[in-house]
């Protein structure tokens, strides 16, 4: 009978949106790789230059995090096969988030499955329904659920804009309020690779008495000494209430965290739902992790290296005549406006052996997709220089330039 009701239903509206999503060049087709990451990759059958993927440091395949996953396989198996909570904590585990609290400069961190994991876990237990959150308008879509799933107000304010934030702070959270404000940003926008006005957010979170929250996902191991993130970058450390950050970006292996005062980390112990729900990462990634760690805490060559390749690729686009957007950070936005435009561009690029991926709504906004480039201390200048070129070849037969 369950069979058959299933069989009857109509899911015709799945097929229609499919078409939708084809016509207006929305649909979303990923590639399949083939080889480990790094500066050439194998996807689909090609090897391609790799102008993809968030391995901003080179590690994702580094050989002293494949020896310590190896290790760590050997001494506490495959999986946690647990929650932290009742069986999962491993040694390993409290290793990490020492060394994360050593290299935040911080009194303590949690350690999550994802970056994904960690904004839904921290959002909701901060604040309720009788609370109020400013995010700003181009937070990533982790910071957007983890704001739904708290049930606070959320007021939007404009990009990277701390004189709109104290509008709507003012406006909305008056004083004498019961509530909780929390105000979040990302550190470095994903899409557009800026830089969040620090300085200008803490004022107006200390003026007011609100929680600073700051996703550093694409700012750990890419800003900051060492690539301590956005919060070192600017040196506020002690005055931003809540770091988060992610290990499957410049740390190239999964996972996320949450940095602060050793008082909300007790909290999200007690709160934090993934962290009660979700079974452990796994020691191989634990262990990994904790080599990554070590490896930027030991040279911030990686990091020197990632910068020096960013201001070289960069230059390089922009005197070809592309629109490189605001990004002051490895993410380089190739801004082409129509989805469909983007689509046809990566597809040529990677006729030409170069693997960079389109971005169209609902990622950003309507009438303005793009490729994203993502730079990588890997690539050597004959790499860049090699993916300029391609792009030039296209861009001139798609009339993006001259």
């Amino acid at each position: 009978m369950g069979q058959g009701m299933a069989d009857n239903t109509d899911l015709q509206f799945i097929l229609d949106e499919r078409v939708r999503l084809e016509r207006e060049g929305l649909l979303v087709r990923p590639r399949t790789l083939e080889s480990p990451q790094g500066a050439w990759i194998t996807v689909d059958g090609r090897k391609v230059l790799n102008l993809a993927s968030n391995n901003y440091l080179g590690l994702a395949n580094h050989p002293r995090l494949k020896e310590a996953a190896h290790e760590a396989i050997d001494a506490f198996g495959v999986g946690p096969a647990a929650v932290r909570t009742i069986a999962g904590t491993m040694s390993l585990h409290s290793e990490l988030e020492r060394k994360l609290a050593r290299f935040k400069k911080v009194e303590a961190v949690l350690s999550f499955q994802s970056g994904f994991n960690s904004n839904i876990a921290v959002i909701p237990a901060l604040v309720g329904k009788e609370d109020i959150i400013f995010s700003d308008e181009l937070n990533h879509a982790s910071i957007i659920d983890g704001c739904r799933l708290s049930g606070a107000a959320v007021i939007r304010y404009d990009h990277c804009n701390p004189e709109s934030l104290e509008r709507k702070v003012s406006e909305y959270y008056r004083g004498g309020s019961t509530g909780r404000a929390l105000i979040i940003t990302d550190g470095v926008f994903s899409m557009d690779g800026d830089i969040a006005p620090l300085p200008g957010l803490v004022e107006v979170g200390e003026k007011h008495d609100a929680i600073l929250m700051v996703d550093d996902a694409h700012g750990e191991g890419v800003l900051g000494q060492g690539g301590r993130g956005v919060v070192d970058h600017f040196k506020l450390h002690g005055r931003v209430h809540v770091e988060v950050g992610t290990l499957s970006k410049a740390f190239g292996v999964v996972g996320g965290f949450v940095a602060g005062k050793s008082i909300l980390v007790e909290h999200l112990r007690q709160k934090g739902r993934p962290f009660l729900f979700s079974s452990a990462a796994t020691p191989a990634d634990t262990a990994a992790c904790c080599a990554a760690v070590d490896i930027l805490e030991s040279s911030d060559e990686p990091v020197r290296r990632l910068w020096s390749n960013t201001r070289y690729f960069r230059k390089k686009m922009q005197d070809a005549g592309f629109n490189t957007g605001k990004s002051e950070t490895p993410i380089v936005p190739v801004m082409l406006g129509e989805a469909k435009t983007a689509q046809e561009f990566s597809r040529r690029l990677f006729e030409r052996d170069v693997f960079a991926m389109a971005i169209g709504f609902p990622t950003v906004p309507m009438g303005k997709a793009r490729i994203r480039v993502m730079i990588s201390a890997t690539h050597s200048r004959q790499d860049l220089d090699c993916g300029v070129e391609r792009f030039c070849e296209v861009g001139r037969e798609l009339q993006v330039i001259r």
